[in-house]
């Protein structure tokens, strides 16, 4: 039987903890057996949860013998890794153990050096943090799980269950994953990434920087057709100093911040009118109905009209 031994870290957050627990001693192979054996384990014999405090059977020697482990997420990402939890995890790696991390829990795998050179995930409004921490590690905030084989991450809360249920469907197959969701009562595929969570707010800009006027005449004129050198000349600069100095206070350009607040617009048009989707793309700016279906899947991962079903 494949053992899963989900690693109780402190401070560990209940819901990431609780969905491969859940998942995982609920499948079962088409002849009933049970497809897993889990084994909850922590360094200590209690560990903080939050709201309460828990204790698990097993300790780090749990994780020996395991097929996979599961490395929930915690309330403090940055919080220190003991050295014993590290070589516990490298030794793992190093038999060949599957190692999966969920939410937050990609910081601690990725105090390990396991992440390096790999592509990763973790919740969108934590990607940021784990970038500048492990610029080694080429961070994906757009998706719900990353498969590197051995290693995986994935998302926040919900995002867990998608690759819980993916690594079922490696295991045994797609029968037994498409049983294991409808138990959980969720699709075995979701359409889309973690991008159609994420709110695409204008990226910030300090108080009294040279380009706040700019910004805001920009958010106030997201419908007109603007070309850079429009932006250009109501900022009263060239071309070419504009995308320098948005480069250096918005990380971006003047079209691609553009592009970024119109999506963002159009999420909230979505989610509190009614408007069509080709009323809404000429409100926000878009030339033609095709152009806007295309940009916000781009940005999203959806469509307009999925992203509208799931949240207006």
């Amino acid at each position: 039987m494949h053992t899963v031994a989900v690693l109780a870290l402190d401070q560990v957050i209940p819901f990431d903890l609780s969905t491969p627990i859940e998942v995982f001693a609920r499948t079962r192979l088409p002849d009933g057996r049970p497809g897993y054996q889990v084994r909850v384990c922590a360094e200590q014999p209690e560990i903080d949860a939050g709201a309460f405090s828990l204790c698990a059977p097993w300790g780090l020697d749990g994780l020996k013998g395991a097929d996979t482990i599961i490395v929930p997420g915690t309330a403090d990402p940055a919080a220190p890794l003991t050295s014993a939890v590290r070589d516990a995890l490298r030794a793992a790696a190093k038999d060949g153990t599957r190692i999966a991390s969920i939410c937050s829990g990609a910081f601690p795998l990725a105090a390990t050096g396991l992440l390096d050179g790999l592509r990763a995930t973790t919740h969108w409004i934590a990607a940021g943090l784990l970038a500048a921490a492990h610029p080694d590690i080429e961070v994906d905030p757009d998706v719900l799980y990353v498969d590197n084989g051995q290693i995986l991450t994935s998302a926040g809360a919900a995002a867990g269950l998608d690759l819980c249920l993916h690594m079922i469907r490696g295991d045994y197959g797609s029968a037994v994953a498409a049983d294991a969701a409808r138990l959980s009562v969720v699709p075995l595929e979701r359409e889309g990434g973690q991008a159609q969570f994420i709110v695409h707010d204008h990226i910030p800009t300090p108080r009294g920087s040279a380009l706040e006027p700019l910004l805001t005449w920009l958010q106030d004129n997201l419908s007109r057709d603007l070309a850079l050198a429009d932006i250009a000349a109501q900022a009263g600069i060239s071309t070419r100093t504009l995308i320098r100095r948005f480069r250096e206070q918005t990380g971006v350009t003047p079209l691609q911040w553009l592009h970024r607040a119109r999506i963002r617009q159009a999420q909230h048009l979505l989610e509190t009118t009614r408007h069509s989707v080709e009323r809404i793309g000429a409100q926000v700016g878009f030339g033609s109905p095709t152009a806007f279906r295309d940009r916000f899947r781009r940005t999203t991962g959806v469509s307009p009209h999925t992203y509208r079903r799931s949240f207006s």
